[in-house]
Order: C-alpha cells, then structure tokens, then sequence
C-alpha cells in the first residue's frame, strides 16, 4: 500500500534529483549534488537497520560528518561517521537523523525512499 508521502517522493526525485541522469554514473552523480546540497553536517544519527556493508548495529548512534568522496559512492551513497572514537564510512540508507535541520531530514528520507522501493543507479 502507497504511504502518503509517496507521491511526493517521487516527484520530488523524478523531476528534481534524477530529472536529466541518462545513464548510471549521472545518476549517481545526481544523487551525489542533491545530497552534498541538502544535508547539512555534522548531525546525529540513528542506525535503522544492520547492513553487511558496515560494522553498526542497529540502534546505535553515530555523528555524521560529511559524505564520502564522490568516486565511492558511484553504486551507493556512503557517508563518514563517528563512532566510539573512530572514524568510518557506512550507506547512507542505514542511518536516520534524529538531530539534524529539516533539509538534512528530507533528503535523507528521498534517499531512504529510493532505496527502500529497490531503486538503484
């Protein structure tokens, strides 16, 4: 069943964030300026979920200092965290800002949209 932000979602992706990516590398390059625009670091975040990808469990918390450089996240969006002292690259799509601005929430929660209907670059 649709959620009722989902209309929106796509709008806002299909028109706004991947509107002129022909191909997968200017998908992902679309997805790299939108996020590099929207979020604002650092923020805290949440993990949603484990992932393979990454050593955080969920529930556990992280600082979220900035994004990964542009060439890794080609097949994903990763950014760096903090955690327990050490600094480390993990997906985007784990991690839910629960101190962040209203631009960092929506970008993420697109991204998390995208990622959750099984869209990919």
């Amino acid at each position: 069943m649709a959620k009722p932000g989902d209309k929106q979602h796509e709008q806002r992706i299909s028109m706004g964030i991947v509107v002129d990516a022909y191909t997968e590398e200017e998908c992902a390059m679309a997805w790299y300026c939108h996020l590099e625009d929207g979020l604002t670091f650092p923020f805290e975040a949440r993990v949603r979920q484990t992932m393979p990808a990454s050593p955080l469990r969920t529930g556990e918390k992280v600082s979220v200092t900035g994004l990964a450089h542009d060439q890794l996240c080609r097949v994903a969006i990763f950014v760096r965290a903090q955690h327990n002292e050490r600094e480390l690259l993990v997906p985007l799509a784990q991690l839910v800002p629960i101190r962040a601005d209203q631009s960092t929430r929506l970008a993420v929660s697109d991204w998390h949209y995208w990622c959750d209907q099984g869209y990919s670059f």
